[in-house]
């Protein structure tokens, strides 16, 4: 059985205070783009776990998809499998393709042995897998809080818009991104801005991660400022980074000006 793990993006990002646990509430809008990983999962007569596209780093006993066959074998008794992973979104990107592949294995799961269990169900799985782990359960737009897995629903709707994603050869640790964080609550909630026209966006739809991740690598801001400068209604860092997006009315080929560095264009469908 076959899936396609879609990434997402940030529509803004405030990290709003530290928690006890060690963790921070935040409040972030999650918006699936179909830029996708390919994974596969079937019975095998013993567990088996393959790569292949970008290079996975790591230990594949740490990998999310590995982790999300444990997570439901720890309260269903599950046959040996064999999972393939094609790994095509970049890691290290504020794009959640980990997370991604995590949470459709658990789908994948629940398909191959007949688990019966509902997408409810399937994102309280998840949200002990990762944070943002549970937004790909529905792949829908979301506003994201706590961990970034308490979720409601959202009415923005971009589909239809055209999208540029920009990925410079720089991986941003999420603990070097929060390194440089400040919490706080904006002024104007993240829910009243989204709802805004996407022109209206600009200044006011903000990613706390961009002041650290810009004043250590000059580069991103750079990005973000190219996009605006080729007429993006808005551009942003996606989560805690590399990653910079622009969303334009328009298809727009942009790749010739960023070179070498990772590039990704499409429309939204959802």
């Amino acid at each position: 059985m076959v899936s396609f793990p879609p990434c997402k993006i940030n529509l803004g990002l405030n990290v709003i205070r530290k928690r006890s646990d060690g963790y921070h509430d935040i409040e972030t809008c999650f918006y699936p783009v179909p830029w996708n990983d390919v994974l596969e999962v079937i019975k095998s007569e013993s567990f088996q776990f393959t790569t292949s596209g970008i290079l996975v780093p790591g230990s594949a006993a740490d990998n999310l998809c590995i982790k999300a066959y444990h997570t439901l074998g720890n309260d269903f008794k599950l046959d040996p499998i064999k999972i393939h992973l094609h790994k095509i979104i970049p890691m290290g990107a504020g794009l959640g393709g980990g997370s991604s592949d995590a949470a459709h294995t658990l789908l994948l799961l629940n398909e191959v042995f007949d688990l019966k269990l509902s997408p409810s169900d399937l994102q309280q799985y998840a949200a002990r897998i990762g944070s943002d782990c549970s937004f790909f359960i529905r792949d829908l737009p979301m506003i994201g809080s706590g961990r970034g897995e308490v979720l409601r629903p959202t009415s923005v709707n971009l589909k239809g818009k055209f999208i540029v994603i920009v990925k410079p050869d720089i991986h941003v640790s999420t603990a070097e991104a929060y390194a440089g964080i400040k919490p706080g609550t904006p002024d104007v909630s993240l829910t009243s801005v989204v709802g805004l026209p996407v022109r209206e966006w600009k200044d006011k739809l903000v990613n706390d991660f961009e002041k650290t991740v810009f004043d250590k690598h000059p580069i991103v801001g750079e990005i973000k400022e190219s996009l605006y400068n080729a007429g993006a209604l808005y551009s942003s860092m996606s989560g805690s980074g590399s990653s910079v997006f622009g969303i334009f009315d328009l298809p727009i080929d942009l790749k010739p000006a960023f070179g070498s560095m990772t590039y990704w264009s499409g429309l939204l469908v959802v």
